[in-house]
């Protein structure tokens, strides 16, 4: 009923949406803004990095590029179009300008809506030139002949009379503002945080009509069963009493002293961030670090786990765990992180620490790591009260304060696919 009741919201304001005037269009200056000159197509293929373009638009085992992975959201699945430049099934008869408007206005070369899960909320404060130099890559790679899946959307959010009523709600084309006062380098990784990178896609709370807000705070990805951590948060993955060179180590190779990135992390960092200039990654590190910090103060849930309950935990610790993240919880970083004082470990929902027990937790192959320890999976091995268990008991041991992991809890995640 909630989600009716929101839904007949947003129709409500399909009709002045309608009517919206069109967004602020802005022409290529140069009608050789876009060339395929060596440098520009360069530019080009290192922006795509940065904006992860590969992630949804190549299929598994497909052709770079070409379309057609699989995007399932809360509405019904979408499939990632072919950005090659083929003239039937990709963007060959696209031009600069028509580019453009995707990614600043949000519409196709038909007019067409675009759905949010390409997030032009984000990109729309990507820069014309940069919008021309992605352009100018995309038209030089192999055309690819492979028809673009129609969406799978449950009715009526395939309508666009309704995506029309989102958009008055929740988008208005944006530019990139430089705060001056700030410095290039801050302002460079805000550029590339809020824009290319579009990290408030993952890391921030979607509503029940799917629209994330900007602030960083962490949030389910829908779905796919991980939780994106809040980036300015101390209690969760909040940057602001890191050091600078262990976020870059982070985003360029996966591993730090501070922590690893697994799950959804891992693929961001093999197939964007490590291709990433030292000074953008540096860029991104400062701006990350200046985020005000979001702490509020623990509310403790009441919730104590019992004597019989921690037992079991500590024997199932000593059986499976205990070779490598020790008796005393210390590990031995990087290879085998420490679980004492492990924000990824304590935080709450523990959706991220059950996926890693049940899934296995494996850092991403990098350049600068190219031969990554994992952990192994135990859902073959262990039953759900056994992970709630083991979990819990890792959530209250060597000065951990955090609340016990549910049976239920372990069984909900138990089935969402790996991917």
């Amino acid at each position: 009923m909630k989600k009716l009741a929101l839904l007949l919201a947003a129709l409500a304001v399909v009709l002045v949406a309608i009517a919206w005037p069109r967004e602020d269009f802005v022409a290529s200056t140069s009608p050789a803004a876009w060339g395929p000159s060596p440098e520009n197509i360069a530019r080009g293929a290192y922006l795509a990095r940065a904006g992860d373009c590969i992630a949804c638009h190549t299929a598994r085992g497909g052709a770079e590029y070409a379309g057609g992975r699989a995007l399932d959201t809360p509405f019904g699945r979408l499939y990632g179009p072919n950005l090659t430049p083929d003239m039937e099934t990709g963007i060959g008869a696209w031009s600069a300008d028509d580019f453009w408007n995707a990614l600043h206005n949000g519409k196709s070369r038909d007019g067409r809506l675009l759905y949010p899960a390409f997030p032009y909320t984000n990109y729309t404060k990507v820069s014309r030139a940069d919008s021309d130099a992605l352009y100018a890559y995309f038209r030089s790679l192999a055309p690819q002949r492979q028809p673009n899946r129609p969406h799978e959307l449950d009715f009526p959010y395939d309508q666009q009379a309704l995506l029309a009523g989102w958009r008055l709600l929740y988008f208005k084309p944006a530019t990139f503002t430089p705060q001056p006062q700030r410095g290039l380098e801050w302002n460079r990784g805000a550029y590339l945080v809020e824009g290319l990178g579009h990290c408030s896609a993952c890391h921030s709370t979607r509503n029940r009509l799917g629209a994330s807000g900007e602030t960083l705070s962490g949030g389910l990805i829908p779905t796919i069963g991980w939780y994106a951590p809040s980036l300015t948060a101390s209690g969760e993955a909040g940057l602001g009493d890191w050091d600078k060179q262990h976020i870059v180590a982070l985003l360029q190779t996966g591993i730090s002293p501070r922590g690893s990135a697994t799950g959804p992390m891992a693929e961001v960092v093999a197939r964007s961030l490590q291709h990433l200039s030292p000074n953008d990654l540096g860029a991104m590190a400062t701006y990350l670090k200046s985020l005000p910090p979001t702490d509020a103060p623990r509310q403790d849930s009441g919730e104590r786990a019992s004597e019989q309950l921690l037992a079991e935990g500590r024997r199932l610790y000593g059986s499976y765990c205990v070779d490598c993240h020790g008796a005393d919880g210390k590990g031995k970083a990087p290879a085998y992180p420490p679980l004492a004082g492990n924000r990824a470990v304590t935080m709450t929902p523990a959706v991220n620490a059950i996926r890693i027990v049940l899934n296995g937790g494996f850092p991403p192959g990098t350049a600068g790591n190219p031969r990554p320890y994992g952990m192994p999976p135990y859902s073959h091995e262990l039953n759900d009260a056994q992970v709630a268990a083991v979990l819990t008991y890792v959530r209250g041991s060597w000065g951990n304060d955090a609340p016990p992991v549910l049976t239920p809890d372990v069984n909900r995640y138990r089935s969402v696919p790996l991917d």
